[in-house]
């Protein structure tokens, strides 16, 4: 795929560093960002007027949303633009199974292509360029648009065909990351109340079975340095593992483990609103004084 011209939608946490590494990787990049384009986008991006200066200047539009009622806004404005040239949709915002699949249908009504494309690795893995992506829908489409996904995502996996597919890779992988944090940080706490040193504790998990994402990244690099800056608030971690449950409650699945990292997760959030995820130590060391 040569260099072309990529329009880019949510300019956050997460949107500015992709769309930057998307620029640095020599395409042309149109931003746009309802709470602010100017202030927000990246050096070396045009700034669109709205989303239909967007969907009349590019082919191919990257979105990174925090939901999925900002995604269904943004596709329904896409397809009232007139003289549209949009005829690709890319996704990468975290919004749950039913929302893509909702999106897809929408989108597909108006002859424009959508790619269910969630991403994980932080503000730091979009810094880097190294983000997961886990990508649904065509695989055609995958395929052709993965010199422009490889700019923002040094790991894309192809899940399925099905729009959703993406998104339910994503919950559950997230899921899985709430749980190993939560795990980690009621362990620390109690090693912490019979007198462990919490590094060596980290040390000690990072060389045995214990051994996790919380443990490898999450307590070394930004807890136990008070830095607590993943870049993800509870509320998003938060909306994720409630999402991931709306799913399973449509099965017959096991959701035992999910709803008390849900319910933890709810009680932080209620406590401590837009607070970086990582906080989940001290506040469990909090409610384990209290109890």
């Amino acid at each position: 795929m040569d260099k072309v011209t990529i329009g880019f939608i949510g300019l956050g946490n997460m949107g500015v560093p992709m769309a930057t590494n998307v620029v640095a990787a020599g395409h042309t990049v149109v931003a746009f960002d309802s709470a602010g384009t100017e202030a927000r986008a990246p050096k070396g991006t045009r700034v669109a007027n709205g989303v239909e200066g967007i969907a009349t200047a590019c082919e191919t539009l990257l979105l990174s949303l925090p939901d999925g009622n900002a995604v269904t806004e943004v596709a329904r404005q896409i397809i009232s633009t007139p003289q549209r040239t949009a005829r690709v949709m890319v996704d990468h915002s975290t919004i749950g199974v039913e929302a893509a699949r909702a999106v897809h249908g929408l989108l597909a009504t108006a002859g424009i292509a959508y790619l269910d494309a969630p991403v994980s690795g932080g503000t730091l893995g979009a810094r880097q360029g190294t983000l997961s992506l886990m990508a649904s829908g065509d695989q055609a489409l995958f395929d052709r648009l993965d010199p422009v996904l490889a700019a923002l995502a040094k790991n894309r996996f192809y899940i399925g065909p099905e729009p959703g597919q993406g998104q339910a890779m994503k919950l559950l992988n997230n899921f899985l990351s709430a749980t190993a944090m939560a795990a980690t940080s009621e362990a620390v706490a109690f090693g912490e109340s019979l007198g462990l040193d919490p590094r060596i504790m980290i040390d000690v998990f990072n060389a045995s079975s214990g051994q996790n994402t919380a443990t490898s990244d999450k307590f070394p690099r930004r807890i136990l340095t008070k830095q607590f800056d993943a870049g993800f608030t509870i509320d998003l971690l938060t909306k994720d593992v409630n999402l991931y449950l709306e799913e399973v409650a449509k099965g017959t699945n096991q959701d035992v483990i999910a709803q008390t990292v849900g319910h933890l997760l709810k009680k932080m959030m209620s406590v401590m609103p837009g607070a970086d995820f990582t906080k989940i130590y001290p506040f469990t060391k909090e409610q384990s004084k209290r109890n």
